[in-house]
C-alpha cells in the first residue's frame, strides 16, 4: 500500500483491469449500461501492491441476463452457482466471476436464502471482512463502506458488523480470520474477532474436511505463520482444526531452512514439519481433511523412522538412502532432517545440505535391471522362492553401488541357481 487511500478515491491503472480478456468481459456486460465493480480480493491485493489471483466482478443485472450478454459476446458462460446469482465467465481461457448483487433474506449455517439487489452497500455487507468488502470501478474508482482501507493500512482482521454473525453464517470464517491475520496481519488480533473465533472453534467439527484442508493449507502458505499458529493453539483452536499432535518449533525451522536453500514455500511439507512423528495422526489427518493419496504419501515419509539423509553420511549410504526414499520424497526428508539439525550454528552446513538437496539432479535413481519374469526364464517354477531371489539380488546389487548392469545381474542369479541345486 503505496499511498493511504480513501474512499472515492482512485486506483492507479492496474495492468489486469486494462488486459484484452478482461475489457473483453467488461465490454460484454456494460451493453445494457449497467453499473459494474470489481469485488474482493482483486481489489484489496491491488490497494496493497500485491499481485492478483482470481477477478471477480459483480453486478446488479440478473444472471439470466449475465449469460445472455455473454453469449451475445461470443463469450463462454458457464453457471456455476446459478442458484446464488454466480456465472462464470472465460474470455482468453481466463475464467472471470460474475456475481449478482445479493442481500440475506434468512441465513442458516454456510446456506442462506438470498434476494437479488441493486444495492452495493447492502451487497458488501454480506462479506465477511471488511477489506473484502472493497469495491471499485472499471475506471478504478474505491467504495469502502465499512472502513475497509484504513484496516488494510493497519493491518487489521476486522469483521464486517458482529463478529459473531458473520462466523454463524459460515464458520469457516473463524480459520479464514487466522489465515488472513497471517496474510494481512500486522497488529494486534481484533478482539472481538479473536473471542467469536474461539468460541466457535468446537463447531468445525460440523464443517467437511476438504474446507478446512484448503483454509489451513494457505495459512501454511503465509510468509510467517508461526505467530498465527501459537495463537491459535493457546486458544485451543487449533486442536479443533488439526485432529493431530503438532508443535511448531520443528515449523520455525523449516522455514529458516527454505530461506538458506531459496526454496518457496510448500504447505504440505510445513504441515509434515508441523506435525509430530505419529502416523496414527497423520492417517486420522489424512482422512479428515480428505488429503489426496500423493500428500498423504509424503506426509506419512517425512515421519517415517529409520535413517534420515544427512551430509554427514557416505556418498554410497546418501545414494542407498535416496533409493529407498525416492526422489518425489528426497526434498522433504532432506529439508526437514536439515531442520531438525539447526541448533547454535544457524545455518546447519548450509552448502552440504544444498549439495544434499540437489542429489536427484546429480545421480539418476536407478532400477533394478533384472525382474521377476528373468528368473522364470531361467527355468526357475513360480513360487516364493523368485521373490528371495529377488531380494538378495537387490541387495547384493546395492552393495555393489548399483553398478552391476542386466549382465552381471543376471550371471549373479545363474551362480545363485547353481550353488542352490
Amino acid at each position: 500500500m503505496t499511498a493511504r487511500l480513501a474512499n472515492g478515491d482512485r486506483l492507479q491503472p492496474q495492468p489486469w483491469m486494462t488486459a484484452p480478456e478482461t475489457q473483453a468481459v467488461l465490454r460484454a456486460l456494460g451493453q445494457g449500461g449497467g453499473e459494474l465493480r470489481f469485488v474482493g480480493g482483486c481489489v484489496r491485493d491491488a490497494v496493497l501492491g500485491r499481485p492478483i489471483g482470481d477477478i471477480d466482478i459483480a453486478t446488479p443485472e440478473p444472471p439470466e441476463l449475465v449469460i445472455e450478454r455473454l453469449a451475445a459476446a461470443g463469450l463462454k458462460a458457464v453457471p456455476t452457482g446459478i442458484e446464488h446469482g454466480t456465472i462464470t465467465a472465460v474470455a482468453g481461457g481466463k475464467p472471470f466471476e460474475i456475481t449478482t448483487l445479493r442481500r440475506d433474506v434468512e441465513t442458516f449455517g454456510r446456506h442462506a436464502r438470498i434476494a437479488f439487489t441493486d444495492d452495493w452497500q447492502e451487497d458488501a455487507a454480506r462479506r465477511d471482512f471488511t477489506f473484502n468488502a472493497l469495491s471499485c470501478t472499471p475506471q478504478g474508482v474505491l467504495y469502502d463502506y465499512f472502513g475497509g482501507l484504513d484496516d488494510l493500512a493497519a493491518g487489521r482482521v476486522r469483521f464486517v458488523g458482529d463478529a459473531r454473525q458473520r462466523i454463524a453464517e459460515d464458520r469457516l470464517r473463524l480459520l479464514r480470520f487466522f489465515r488472513f491475520l497471517a496474510w494481512y496481519g500486522r497488529t494486534e488480533p481484533d478482539p472481538e474477532g479473536l473471542e467469536a473465533a474461539t468460541e466457535a472453534a468446537p463447531a468445525l467439527a460440523l464443517l467437511s474436511g476438504e474446507r478446512i484442508q484448503a483454509e489451513m493449507l494457505r495459512l501454511l502458505a503465509a510468509p510467517d505463520p508461526i505467530p498465527v499458529l501459537r495463537l491459535m493453539a493457546e486458544r485451543g483452536v487449533l486442536s479443533h482444526a488439526l485432529p493431530a499432535k503438532f508443535e511448531t518449533e520443528r515449523l520455525e525451522k523449516l522455514m529458516q531452512v527454505e530461506a538458506l536453500a531459496g526454496i518457496a514455500p510448500d504447505s504440505i511439507r510445513r504441515l509434515g514439519a508441523l506435525l509430530v512423528g505419529d502416523e496414527p495422526g497423520i492417517l486420522r489427518l489424512a482422512e479428515r481433511w480428505r488429503l489426496s493419496n500423493t500428500d498423504r504419501d509424503r506426509l506419512t515419509a517425512m515421519a517415517a523412522p529409520g535413517p534420515k539423509p544427512s551430509p554427514e553420511s557416505s556418498s554410497h549410504e546418501q545414494r542407498v538412502l535416496l533409493y529407498r526414499t525416492g526422489s518425489p520424497s528426497w526434498a522433504d526428508r532432506v529439508l526437514i532432517a536439515w531442520a531438525e539439525t539447526l541448533g547454535d550454528r544457524r545455518d546447519g552446513d548450509a552448502d552440504r545440505w544444498r549439495e544434499l538437496l540437489a542429489l536427484p539432479q546429480r545421480w539418476r535413481v536407478p532400477v533394478l535391471p533384472v525382474k521377476g519374469r528373468d528368473i522364470r526364464a531361467l527355468g526357475l517354477k513360480p513360487g516364493p522362492r523368485i521373490g528371495e531371489l529377488l531380494a538378495a539380488l537387490e541387495t547384493w546389487w546395492i552393495d555393489q553401488d548399483f553398478l552391476p548392469d542386466r549382465k552381471a545381474c543376471l550371471d549373479w542369479v545363474k551362480a545363485r541357481l547353481s550353488s542352490m541345486n
